[in-house]
């Protein structure tokens, strides 16, 4: 399939580009990009550094994707941007390469990322991700996939969001907010189950109802956190079920703390 690139569109020496790709009016290319096939880079958009992007990705206009991180303790070589297949950024959205040299934020397949999102360096996205509208995230955040942040919320550097998890829209979060969860505040707490974002990605009932128990003993039983995680640990079928499992693997491997 041939390629589709408007005459006012620049084009910088080496950039590789796949088969069937569309590059809009005025929109700009650095020399040192790869898009895969069928990506469509629309009017006034940038893609620049080191970036490595699949196929299928769309770039809206006004996005910048690349350019330099905003990090002071860059001292200059080659970090990169990796952005697998299927994924939209929206206008004004701004995505920044890693800062250390050799080392890549990464994006994975079918995100959506929505008007004027910020994803800072050495981030790390996973698949069926949505953020809407005017929030960032902040350098070696990691979001698992299936998340939704809403419109307006910040996320503090290395923080993570769980898979399935929703930030609630304005929250501030500076710990890591655990899977299949709905925080909310400032600072965002956690206020209850994802239920209609597990039964829209077709978790069974039984599954949904674990999840509620989890819930319950982590936030509604009056035990402190160790005491909550060693009833978890003690009662067999959720200690055993993969939604225990993933819980239980959070909360042992935080850095930051959950919310």
């Amino acid at each position: 399939m041939e390629n589709c690139i408007h005459p006012t569109a620049i084009i910088e020496d080496g950039v590789q580009l796949g088969s069937g790709v569309t590059i809009g009016a005025y929109a700009y290319i650095g020399t040192d990009v790869t898009l895969g096939d069928g990506c469509i880079i629309r009017h006034h958009a940038t893609v620049e550094g080191y970036v490595i992007m699949g196929r299928e990705n769309q770039v809206f206009p006004y996005a910048l994707i690349g350019g330099k991180t905003h990090d002071l303790k860059f001292k200059g070589g080659r970090p990169g941007l990796r952005i697998g297949d299927n994924n939209e950024f929206r206008e004004y959205v701004t995505v920044h390469p890693a800062t250390d040299d050799g080392a890549f934020t990464c994006i994975g397949n079918d995100n959506h990322l929505l008007a004027y999102s910020h994803i800072a360096h050495d981030c790390i996205l996973g698949d069926h991700i949505v953020m809407s509208g005017q929030n960032a995230l902040a350098g070696h955040v990691t979001v698992s996939d299936h998340a939704i942040i809403a419109w307006g919320c910040g996320i503090h550097q290395f923080c993570r969001v769980g898979q399935h998890a929703m930030v609630g829209g304005m929250s501030r979060n500076v710990k890591d907010i655990p899977p299949y969860m709905i925080t909310e505040g400032v600072p965002a707490e956690v206020r209850a189950v994802n239920k209609v974002g597990l039964e829209r990605n077709g978790f069974p009932q039984e599954a949904i109802l674990r999840i509620g128990r989890l819930h319950r003993i982590l936030y509604r039983d009056g035990l402190n956190r160790s005491q909550a995680l060693d009833k978890i640990r003690d009662t067999p079928d959720l200690a055993n079920s993969s939604e225990g499992r993933i819980i239980l693997e959070f909360y042992a491997t935080t850095q930051r703390g959950v919310a």
